[in-house]
């Protein structure tokens, strides 16, 4: 038999149970048994953006931020659950996270991508300028919430149009923790297959696509003359009108080589027919280079288990349901270039600047990304080229990447990767990523 004393005890442990269990249920933005963070940071009035971090368990590793592309990819759904974060989209291990190294912090960024969100049409980003102050704002906010990381070597990673908008970034961020606005240690910054001169890629597709057997001679030139087309509209200013001629030239480059998929030329787009459909050249190349990051399964698994475990999402905010805005709205920036800004920083900053490239993406193949580098008027420039590339293997001693350094800059080859080296090199990526920390 239970006596009164004991049935008491049995009670006041299940009451404290039931509190602490309450307790977690209600605390929103952190998970302590996944080592989790989230939150949202009011930017600029009507605009707010979502951040979410996952600790790696050791209090000395930095703390990486990554910045997807599109504009409108959403970097807590794709590059999270897509490429490096510690769970795939099936919500299965890893084994390429990221987390191994670094505590690993995704921002939805511009404001309107993922489940970041805008109440007014006005609060939408128009420039890479404007971007990047909201994400300053977000790190302001972010490092008074989790004080730790003030101190902690801080470097960000990114990809495609995210490299555009972390060159402005970086650059605002340096601005801002040189005038005591922030304590941040930031030490660098990588640009993965990064729309950093949208000319100079336009111009390499053609001989990128000739060398790889895509297109022949005719085809060659179909392309080509449509990216002087570019080339003479960039040089007058009319921005977004090469928006729309870029639009174009990327329809030729799908008749021309039977839908070569721009983000690896060993595939090829099963989409590209419903393409056609679209209701505008900015509609077309949304649903071509934003509408995959969006896809079903990812959409299915952020908009359900994803948003229930969060609890801090609006009602009316759907995970990606503003990305189509948020592209539209970039439609000015699309093809202006970024090279000055890397310039600057390299003259001007300590900060590491690391380049990558996927040896087999087109829409920002390695020939322009070359080309951009090599134009680059940073007083070392001609010591990096003179320096030894080197390799590094796989545990078999085959290749995986190559890269050269020299002082701050650097620059990665990744083998058969396409556009989004950690989906398609994950290995790789890891070994890259540890090289650039060292």
């Amino acid at each position: 038999m239970i006596n009164k004393m004991e049935l008491n005890k049995i009670f006041y442990v299940f009451v404290v149970l039931l509190c602490v269990s309450i307790i977690s249920s209600c605390h929103a933005t952190q998970n302590e048994e996944a080592k989790q963070r989230w939150n949202y940071v009011n930017v600029r009035r009507n605009a707010h953006m979502f951040w979410w971090l996952y600790y790696a368990g050791e209090a000395n590793k930095p703390l990486i931020l990554w910045l997807q592309g599109g504009p409108g990819g959403s970097s807590t759904g794709f590059g999270n659950f897509m490429e490096i974060g510690p769970k795939d989209v099936n919500l299965q291990p890893r084994n390429t996270t990221w987390l191994k190294l670094a505590n690993l912090l995704f921002i939805d960024n511009p404001v309107g991508t993922g489940f970041s969100y805008v109440t007014s049409q006005d609060a939408y980003s128009t420039s890479v300028e404007q971007i990047a102050l909201d994400l300053v704002q977000v790190m302001k906010s972010f490092l008074k919430e989790v004080k730790e990381f003030k101190s902690i070597p801080f470097y960000i990673f990114s990809e495609s149009y995210g490299g555009k908008m972390t060159a402005a970034f970086s650059k605002e961020l340096y601005k801002a923790i040189k005038a005591s606005e922030i304590e941040c240690n930031f030490k660098g910054f990588a640009m993965g297959d990064s729309w950093i001169s949208p000319l100079d890629s336009v111009l390499s597709w053609a001989p990128y696509l000739y060398s790889t057997s895509l297109v022949d001679i005719l085809g060659y030139q179909k392309v080509n003359n449509k990216a002087l087309d570019i080339k003479s509209l960039l040089s007058d200013g009319k921005f977004k009108e090469a928006t729309n001629q870029w639009s174009e030239l990327e329809s030729i480059i799908e008749s021309e080589t039977a839908g070569v998929d721009f983000y690896n030329i060993l595939r090829f787009d099963s989409q590209s027919n419903s393409l056609h459909n679209s209701k505008s050249e900015i509609d077309y190349l949304y649903k071509r280079h934003v509408g995959r990051l969006n896809n079903d399964l990812l959409s299915n698994l952020m908009n359900t288990k994803v948003r229930r475990m969060l609890r801090i999402i609006p009602e009316n905010v759907t995970w990606g349901g503003q990305s189509g805005n948020v592209f539209k709205y970039q439609s000015e920036e699309f093809m202006k270039p970024v090279v000055s800004i890397v310039d600057d920083i390299l003259k001007t900053t300590p900060l590491k600047v690391v380049v990558y490239s996927g040896q087999l993406d087109l829409i920002c193949d390695t020939l322009g990304t070359e080309q951009w580098v090599g134009s680059l008027t940073w007083p070392h420039m001609k010591d990096y080229f003179m320096a030894e590339r080197k390799a590094i293997r796989n545990k078999m001693g085959i290749p995986e990447l190559f890269y050269k350094t020299y002082k701050q800059f650097q620059f990665y080859w990744i083998l058969k990767a396409g556009h989004m080296v950690p989906s398609d090199a994950g290995d790789a990526a890891l070994k890259m990523v540890a090289n650039v920390l060292i």
